[in-house]
This record gives structure tokens, C-alpha cells and sequence, in this order.
């Protein structure tokens, strides 16, 4: 551990080219240069074993074999919530990802401060008085987090996670 307060990373952007890019490039590092250890889940998985499943032909075998290393990726991800003080959930799209959604709902459940940040304009709400699903959004609210459009907003909706000098 280096000291720093650690925020769990929930976000779908590892799926895309164009998400991991920004993710990697700038949402991470942003997050760093704010002074928190940025748990990135995308990186906790084996990589050997994701790749050697990749490589194999779409059949029973590929499918038997994400089945067994699923649950090892679910328990990662829920051991790394547990562990962190916070979460930064990425709302983007024009339904919130489900497992996104799930870890907002795992990391409410155990107590943790929930941050959304949605730098997507289009409307992804239930009804005008929600940003997104209003489930999620009550989860991030009630968690006393906030909802951001912006990344310069994110060091204000962390405040909460730093620790508080005597």
C-alpha cells in the first residue's frame, strides 16, 4: 500500500478500443494526479489466462473455460471494492453497464462512497428528474456521492475520501 486512499474503478471502457484509450490514457491517470490509488479491475485479472481463453476456438472447451475463470474475476472485483475506500462508477452509454451497475449496488450494500462520472450528453434516464437509471442513481446519491459531467468536477466529489488533517 502507498498511503494513498484507494478508489475502486467500476466502468465498461475496458470492452472498446476506444474506451481502454481513454481509460488508460487519461481517466486513470486524471484519478492519480488527484492523489488516490486508482484500482483499476481491468488489470487484476490473470492476463495469462485471458489470453490463453482468447486464443482458443469459439466450441465447448472456450465456453467451459470462461466459465471456470468467471467466478475467479467476480471474487477479484468484489475483494477489490471491498478493499478500497470508494468507487468511481463511469455511467456512460445509453443505459448504464450492467456490471457497472451491479458493482455500484455491491459497493452501496457494504457502505462505500459511490462518485459517478457521465461525460456522455445523450439522455439515459428513467424519467426528467433522474440523469441515468434511477436505481443507480439513488445508490450513488444516498452513498453521499455525487453524479459529475465532468472530469475537473471529480477532486470536489472525492472530497469525502481524503483523509481529514487534525
Amino acid at each position: 500500500m502507498n498511503g494513498k486512499v484507494s478508489i475502486y474503478l467500476a466502468s465498461p471502457l475496458g470492452f472498446s478500443e476506444a474506451g481502454r484509450h481513454f481509460y488508460t490514457r487519461v481517466f486513470i491517470p486524471h484519478v492519480q494526479g488527484l492523489g488516490f490509488e486508482a484500482v483499476d479491475p481491468w488489470s487484476l485479472a490473470d492476463l495469462g489466462k485471458l489470453q490463453a481463453i482468447e486464443r482458443m476456438p469459439y466450441g465447448p472447451e472456450r465456453r467451459d473455460a470462461w466459465r471456470a475463470l468467471n467466478p475467479e474475476i467476480g471474487e477479484t472485483n468484489r475483494a477489490a471494492i471491498a478493499a478500497a475506500r470508494g468507487v468511481i462508477a463511469v455511467l456512460d452509454g445509453v443505459d448504464v453497464d450492467s456490471g457497472t451497475a451491479a458493482e455500484i449496488g455491491y459497493a452501496f450494500g457494504i457502505g462505500k462512497l459511490i462518485v459517478g462520472y457521465r461525460g456522455d450528453f445523450r439522455l439515459s434516464a428513467d424519467n426528467e428528474g433522474s440523469t441515468v437509471n434511477l436505481q443507480v442513481e439513488y445508490f450513488i446519491r444516498k452513498s453521499g456521492g455525487s453524479i459529475v459531467t465532468r472530469l475537473e468536477d471529480l477532486a470536489l466529489a472525492l472530497t469525502p475520501l481524503r483523509p481529514r488533517l487534525a
